[in-house]
Parts: structure tokens; C-alpha cells; sequence
């Protein structure tokens, strides 16, 4: 029984989803519990099937098992979800081989072309690589190669593959990228995946702006004083160390996920809601960024390092250059700040500022909206609070606005009032995760939500300049900032008036 029904055009056509990397922690975490809810819920065609394929070498039943494994440890499976299972497992299959090797495509092929006759299929393919990106760009070759990647050609359907970031290390590395995956693939049938634009709250924006008509007239530059884009996170950089010190802070989270959600707030209403319209608008916020230069970085971003401490529990904590698998001389950001400036008609004036950290005070996604001040203060030496309306990506999503009013009493006294809505307590049930929004969106061909290979280019481009500027101080000292706090001191520079200051709520 599912919990709903689709309309016909969100029904994914008949299909087979490989996942390149399927032994990984990514596919055992969430991209197989991502697929049985969609299945569980009705989200699927019947004629649907699931191939894994990785070095490990293991049998289908192998493979059956580990995954059923999984789905005990990752999804919440009652009495009813239990008789679904094994029929959900039946349609998993698995091939073991090196995704470097042309062997494995000639087996894989007939894997698919078997299971086409089986589930009925009917050629339709998405190819979903979790694995690193010198290694899908193998992957597209080899598929390139076996005749794999053509649309409508040898009783193939449609093709589509979905492809994890990190899109690239620079410019140079992204549009190597982008040129590798367009000699076998069209720009239509790549989705480059980023699960910040699959969460609630970040589609909910949109309609939280052009559904209600009280908000869209206020968001501009007459009354929007400035916006602060925060993604925190209490712990360190734990068992991702060995990736993280060849990235940082800044290409980790502000070139893919939070530039994303900038743009989202940032751009025009699109004439209609489709995914060319959305890419459209959303490329026009970073082609009106005002570009940095090189000798004026310092002005506009800010980096730092946690030191050791104690985490938001009381714990005793290590600095991140005691991490395991971290140089002793890393200079590597684990906190970055920017401050964007978009120079046009909507936000010319108001500053977008962007941070993103590990080990701060405590774990929070969100967008706040700082309103101007009222332009004549009539309540002596009680200015009233700028209002504000913050945007709660994660953990607990949600839109609050707050705003001043009278205390009760006989004198005039302001207090800060806030208006809440919690997702959770007024819808209730289980909020998709986002790789099962952003699958279903592949599966049915809407791109909405992935990233194209032109805004790649663009937020990379951007950032250029920060990224040259910091390599090229290597003798400078990167500031520290202690665990558990919002870090560095050094952050609070970006602000240019006394009232403004870094939401720690």
C-alpha cells in the first residue's frame, strides 16, 4: 500500500539504476535506503531494477544480503515493510569487476540487456557513479566505449548518468571535467548531484517566496539590510581527513552547496517552474557577483583552523592538525567566510555573507534575511531589534520571524517576539531525505535541481581568486579559532556597521 499516488509525469518511465562504487558507505547509507522508500512509497514502476557494481568480489546473493544488512541498520523497517522486502530484493543484482577495465562493461551490458527481458526495462539506463571523480571519468570512457551512453541507439531508451562532486579542484580541473564527461555524454543527460538542493527547506524557499505575496515584494535591497548564510558543524573532520586537507573549507562547502542555496535566494522569479528556466536564473546571480581581486581577498574572505579544546559536549577534543592523516604543516581552512556582492537592480547594496566551519558551537544550516532598520526611531534610547527571518535548513527545519513588539505593561519597553513554524510538528510524518528527491528527479528527466556544467564553471571562476590569494600567503599564519565556538575573531571584520553581527542563535 503506498502512501500516495504520483501524477503520470512524475512517474519515472521503466528503468534499470546502476551504481557504480555499490559496496561503498554512500550506497549502504543512502542511496539504498534513498531507493527503498521511493519504492515502498510508490514511487517506482513496477518494471525497475537495481544493478550494483564494484571490485569487491561477492555473488548476487552476496551482495542481496549486505544490503538487506543496510536496510535493518539505516531505515526504521516495520511488519508490512518486511513482506515488501524480499520482493525489493529480487531485483537487486551485482557484478564485481575493475570499472577500469573494458571486461566489465561487455559483462555489464548483458547483465542489462538479461534484465530488460526479466523486469522489462526497455533499455532505459541511469548510472549513478558514487565513486571519486578520477574514476568515474573511467567509467564514462569505458561506457563510451561499449556503446553505452547513446540515447535511442541499439534498443537503448533513454540514458542518463548521475555524478557526485566534487566537481573539480579549480577552474581548469572543472572544465577538464565538464569537457571529458561531453565527449560521451550530453549535456541533458548529466546530473551533477549536490543533496543540499534536495532538502526541504532549500526547494521550500521558492515557494516560501513566490507562493505568498506579503514576502516577494520585501525581498530586495529596500528592505533586505544584508543576508548570512551559515552552514556549522559540531564535529571535526573525522575519518574524512585524508580528502578533506587536499580541499578545505571553501571547496568543500561554499563552492558547491552554499553558492547554491545564495542563488536560490538571490535570483529572479523564473517564468515558469522547470529546470532550464531555474539554471537560467540561477547562473544570472553569479554572473552579477563583482568579482574579487587577488590584492583585495583580505578584505572579503576570511579563513581559520580549529584548535584543540573541548567539543559542544565537554569532551576533550584535538586541534585539526593533530588529526590522523593531517600534515603537521597544513595550512588547510576547516572555517571560511566570504562576503558576496551581487550588482544588480534587486541587491545592489546588500551583502550576501557565507560561512561554513567544523568544530563550531553547534550543528546548523540556515539563511537569515536581516531587515533595514525603521527609518526614523521614535522610542528614545530603545532602537528596536532589526528584524529578521531565518530559514532553517537542518537540523530542525523550519522558517522563524522575528520582530519587535510592546512588553505588556504600563510603559513603553520593546522585546524581541518570534513567530515559528517547525516542519516537523505541523506536517508530522517522515521528511524525504534528499538523494531520494534528487534520484526520483533523475529517474523522471528533471534537472531542476542539479547543477549545470555552466554554473560549475562560474562559482569555480569566482572563487579563483580567494583560493590563489591564500596559497600564494604561505608564510602568513592561518587564524585559529577554539572548538566549539562560531570561530575566528578575524570573521567579524567582514561586517561594516556596529549593529551588524554573526547570527549564534
Amino acid at each position: 500500500m503506498t502512501d500516495f499516488l504520483l501524477s503520470p509525469e512524475r512517474m519515472p518511465d521503466a528503468c534499470a539504476l546502476v551504481i557504480f562504487g555499490a559496496s561503498g558507505d554512500l550506497t549502504r547509507r543512502k542511496l539504498l535506503p534513498a531507493i527503498w522508500h521511493l519504492s515502498r512509497q510508490g514511487r517506482l514502476p513496477q518494471e525497475f531494477a537495481l544493478v550494483g557494481v564494484a571490485r569487491t568480489q561477492m555473488s548476487t546473493d552476496a551482495f542481496r544480503q549486505q544490503m538487506r544488512l543496510a536496510l535493518e541498520e539505516f531505515v526504521d523497517l516495520g511488519e508490512q515493510d518486511k513482506e515488501h522486502l524480499e520482493g525489493f530484493l529480487a531485483r537487486i543484482n551485482y557484478i564485481s569487476g575493475d570499472p577500469t577495465t573494458q571486461e566489465t562493461y561487455v559483462r555489464l551490458r548483458q547483465r542489462l540487456q538479461d534484465i530488460d527481458q526479466e523486469f522489462g526495462t526497455q533499455g532505459n539506463r541511469c548510472y549513478y557513479c558514487s565513486v571519486p571523480p578520477q574514476v568515474y571519468l573511467d567509467i564514462v570512457r569505458h561506457l563510451g566505449l561499449a556503446q553505452m551512453a547513446r540515447e535511442h541507439e541499439q534498443e537503448h531508451g533513454w540514458i542518463r548518468i548521475i555524478v557526485e562532486k566534487p566537481f573539480g579542484h579549480d577552474l581548469d580541473s572543472a572544465r577538464e571535467l565538464n569537457r571529458s564527461l561531453h565527449k560521451v555524454f550530453k549535456e541533458h543527460q548529466i546530473f551533477r548531484i549536490d543533496h543540499y538542493l534536495g532538502k526541504e527547506t532549500v526547494q521550500n524557499i521558492l515557494v516560501f517566496r513566490l507562493a505568498n505575496s506579503m514576502f516577494e515584494p520585501l525581498w530586495n535591497r529596500r528592505y533586505v539590510d544584508h543576508v548570512q548564510i551559515t552552514a556549522a558543524e559540531a564535529v571535526g573532520v573525522e575519518h574524512r581527513a585524508g580528502y578533506y586537507d587536499t580541499s578545505g573549507a571553501l571547496r568543500d562547502m561554499i563552492q558547491n552547496h552554499l553558492l547554491q542555496v545564495m542563488c536560490v535566494i538571490a535570483m529572479e522569479p523564473p517564468s515558469t517552474f522547470d529546470a532550464e528556466s531555474v539554471r537560467i536564473e540561477k547562473l544570472k546571480v553569479l554572473k552579477a557577483v563583482r568579482p574579487f581581486s587577488v590584492g583585495q581577498v583580505d578584505r572579503f574572505a576570511v579563513r581559520g583552523q580549529y584548535a584543540g579544546g573541548t567539543d559542544v559536549d565537554g569532551n576533550p577534543c584535538r586541534g585539526y592538525l593533530q588529526e590522523e592523516d593531517v600534515p603537521a604543516a597544513s595550512r588547510t581552512e576547516t572555517f571560511a567566510a566570504v562576503e558576496f556582492t551581487v550588482d544588480n537592480w534587486r541587491w545592489q547594496g546588500v551583502p550576501f555573507y557565507v560561512r561554513t566551519g567544523k568544530r563550531m558551537a553547534r550543528r546548523t544550516s540556515s539563511v537569515t534575511l536581516h531587515f533595514k532598520q525603521p527609518p526614523h526611531l521614535i522610542f528614545g534610547d530603545q532602537p528596536p531589534q532589526a528584524s529578521t527571518l531565518t530559514i532553517r535548513i537542518q537540523p530542525e527545519e523550519g522558517i522563524s520571524l522575528a520582530f519587535s513588539g510592546k512588553r505588556p505593561g504600563p510603559d513603553v519597553h520593546l522585546d524581541a517576539v518570534d513567530m515559528d513554524f517547525c516542519y516537523a510538528d505541523h506536517f508530522g510524518g517522515r521528511n524525504p531525505e534528499a538523494y531520494e528527491t534528487l534520484i526520483l528527479d533523475c529517474l523522471v528527466g528533471d534537472g531542476t535541481l542539479f547543477a549545470s556544467n555552466d554554473w560549475i564553471e562560474k562559482s569555480w571562476e569566482l572563487l579563483m581568486p580567494i583560493m590563489e590569494a591564500w596559497n600564494a600567503t604561505s608564510a602568513t599564519q592561518v587564524p585559529s579559532y577554539a572548538a566549539g565556538t562560531w570561530g575566528p575573531v578575524e570573521a567579524q571584520a567582514l561586517f561594516d556597521r556596529d549593529w551588524r553581527r554573526w547570527e549564534e542563535a
